[in-house]
């Protein structure tokens, strides 16, 4: 039995690399969310949709900012959303039906500050991304909001090149 718990141990030790994760803060709001251009559930809970969308963009705005120095802090507000694709009725469901002409959109501002509070960058930010089926890769293909996470991925890049933790 302790030679067991050894071995799940020592297992544990080699698949969890100790290492020290510094990563920004970060601050996600939702300015005026029931104004959005495009939050529309389909046939599921419309305030469910929401929170599950919501907290899938916060996930992966912690994801981006986990190579931006620890001292820092990116605050972000989100004014509109318009998600790639359209619901329609299909049959008797309401689906959403992904199309090139029902491309993401994105509006939001956003402030990149040091450790004493003092901005490093920040705008307001207008994204679209009309050629989203064209060229997007694989690396979200079984997640929700892939598209909208790819468009996010090369706006991070573009913005914050220089302030990527190498």
């Amino acid at each position: 039995m302790k030679q067991s718990i050894m071995h799940s141990i020592i297992a544990l030790m080699i698949l969890v690399p100790f290492t020290d994760v510094q990563a920004a803060e970060v601050e996600v709001k939702w300015s005026n969310s029931d104004k959005y251009s495009d939050m529309d559930a389909g046939e599921e809970h419309r305030k469910h949709f929401k929170e599950r969308t919501f907290k899938s963009f916060e996930k992966h705005f912690a994801e981006l900012a986990a190579a931006l120095p620890e001292q820092q802090k990116l605050i972000v507000d989100i004014t509109d959303v318009d998600l790639a694709g359209d619901v329609n009725f299909g049959g008797m469901k309401r689906v959403r039906v992904v199309k090139s002409i029902y491309f993401p959109r994105i509006d939001f501002s956003y402030q990149l500050l040091n450790a004493d509070n003092t901005v490093v960058k920040g705008k307001e930010v207008s994204l679209k991304d009309m050629g989203f089926i064209s060229h997007t890769s694989l690396r979200y293909r079984n997640e929700t909001l892939s598209y909208e996470k790819e468009m996010l991925d090369d706006w991070f890049k573009q913005t914050f090149a220089e302030n990527i933790i190498k």
